[in-house]
This record gives C-alpha cells, structure tokens and sequence, in this order.
C-alpha cells in the first residue's frame, strides 16, 4: 500500500470530531430518544406532585405507606433540594440504566437492521474508531439523562417546597450553594455508575442485527442482575454485580463522606466496561458485517 493510499485511508481528527458530532445529533434527535427523556423528566414531577398531595395535611413524608420509599423522601417538604436525591434514588433501579439499556442495545445493531452500518465503515472511520464513536455517544446519553432527572427535580422541588440550607444525613448541617455542589456531584456520579451497563450493551450490540433484539436482551440482562441483587442467598456474588454500588452515591450527603463504597462503585464500573468493552471490540472488528 502506498503512502498516498495511506494518507487517504487514515481519518483526520477532525473527521473524528464531525462523525462524533454527527452520531450525537442523529442519537439526540431520534423520537425514541426524546420520548425516553420525556419519561425521566416527568418522574420528578410525579414524586414532587405525591408528595406534596400526602404532606398537605401535615403528615410527613414517607410515613403513610409503612416508610416506604427513597432514604431522601422524608426531607423534601423541609428542603426541595432534596427532590434532586429523592428522584434519583428513584429512577436509577429501573428507569434511567433502562434507557441507557435502549440507547446501547440500538448503537451497533440498530445500523445494521437499517442497513447504515456497511456505508459508515466504508467511510474512513475504522471499525474501533467507530465502536469508540457509539460507546463515547452512549455515555453522553447517561449524562444528559441523568442531569435531565435532576434539573427536573430541582424545578419541581423549588416550585413546589421551600429552598434553603439543608441537613445532611450525618445531621450537620451545609448551605444551600454547597448543597447545590453536592447535587451536581451527585448526578455526575449517577451517570458513571452507568458505565458498566453502557458497556454491557453495546456488546450486545454486536451480537445480532437486530435493534430490537439487542435493546430487549440489554433490558433483560438488566432486570435480571436486578433481582439477582435482591436475593440473600446470592450474596457472596453480589459485590459483583454492576448494580449493587449504586445507590452508594447516598454517601456523598454525609459529612464527612464515607468513600468506601463510592469508589467501589466506580472501580465495579471500570471493570466492567474494560470486560464488555473489549469483547465488544474483539466482536465488532472480526464480525461479517453484510448489513
């Protein structure tokens, strides 16, 4: 192969930037998509709305139903703020790695059912430069899911709560700006906890050529290491499973903050998108692409 060959084969960084850019317009702009952070916004609502309908004769939060629910719940009538962690702690179970599940399961196999998959490796892209393109795309979804959750919560939490300084889990207590701090931290934490589950569908993605396929055994996947990590039998693996660290980010609202299981969070999550994310790699670029 000549060096002029070469030359023309091999992406520019720019080129880089723009199939970036592009992917995240066409992710972004999809109706799926929106559909899915129209979901995760009115979560916030509809906890903010419950809770302001059950405290409403003074009952506290949390209390009627057993005290059931999200750690956070009871102080949201005290503070909206707390709507921020309420409404987390809410949706990452099911609803936010859900549609993190969607976005991951469609990235490599939703092109090829739509039979685009062929024409983008055909450009100067590369196979691994591609597959770095839609997890890098994937994880810019779990954050702007995440922060759509929490700007969500805290519109609602403002509008329907007073705001102020708060009382941290620990009983001490932080003004209102470094509260504000705590809950960017928070939902920036949330989104990496995501990582490893980005990285679980996007091989799964490389697996069929069926969007469809791929998104339901990712949601699947999901549910199932979910009720895996309820079981107290299974106890000796849960410390495995990617799910189990994280509601750990509830640690970041003491004070001091307990570290323990926030970085066991974040090193579970790097394990597992280095594990997935190298056998997608390893799938992607030996699969038969015919679509």
């Amino acid at each position: 192969m000549s060096q002029a060959d070469t030359a023309v084969r091999a992406p520019s960084p720019l080129w880089t930037f723009g199939l970036l850019r592009s992917e995240l317009s066409v992710t972004f702009r999809r109706w799926r998509t929106l559909a899915l952070l129209s979901v995760l916004a009115a979560v916030p609502v509809l906890v903010g709305v419950a809770v302001r309908i059950e405290t409403r004769d003074g009952t506290p939060a949390g209390r009627g139903g057993g005290g059931q629910g999200p750690a956070f719940i009871a102080q949201v009538t005290n503070n909206g703020l707390f709507l921020v962690f309420t409404a987390l702690a809410a949706t990452l179970p099911f609803f936010l790695p859900m549609a993190v599940g969607v976005v991951a399961g469609d990235a490599v196999a939703g092109e090829a059912n739509a039979g685009t998959l062929r024409y983008l490796l055909v450009a100067p892209a590369g196979r691994t430069r591609l597959l770095l393109t839609k997890y890098t795309t994937t994880m810019a979804f779990c954050l702007v899911a995440t922060l759509v959750v929490a700007v969500s919560a805290l519109a609602v939490g403002a509008l329907l709560f007073p705001l102020g300084d708060l009382t941290t889990i620990s009983g001490t207590r932080i003004g209102f700006a470094e509260g504000l701090g705590r809950a960017l931290l928070i939902a920036l934490f949330v989104a990496v906890s995501l990582t490893g589950l980005a990285a679980l569908g996007l091989f799964v993605s490389t697996l069929t050529n069926s969007g469809i396929a791929a998104m339901a055994t990712t949601v699947g996947l999901l549910i199932t290491v979910q009720i895996l990590d309820q079981i107290p039998q299974l106890h000796a693996i849960q410390p495995y499973l990617f799910p189990h660290y994280w509601l750990s980010f509830a640690d970041l609202m003491r004070e001091p903050v307990y570290w323990d299981g926030l970085v066991k969070n974040l090193e579970l999550q790097a394990l597992y998108a280095a594990v997935f994310g190298s056998a997608a790699w390893a799938r992607f670029t030996a699969k038969d692409i015919t679509a």
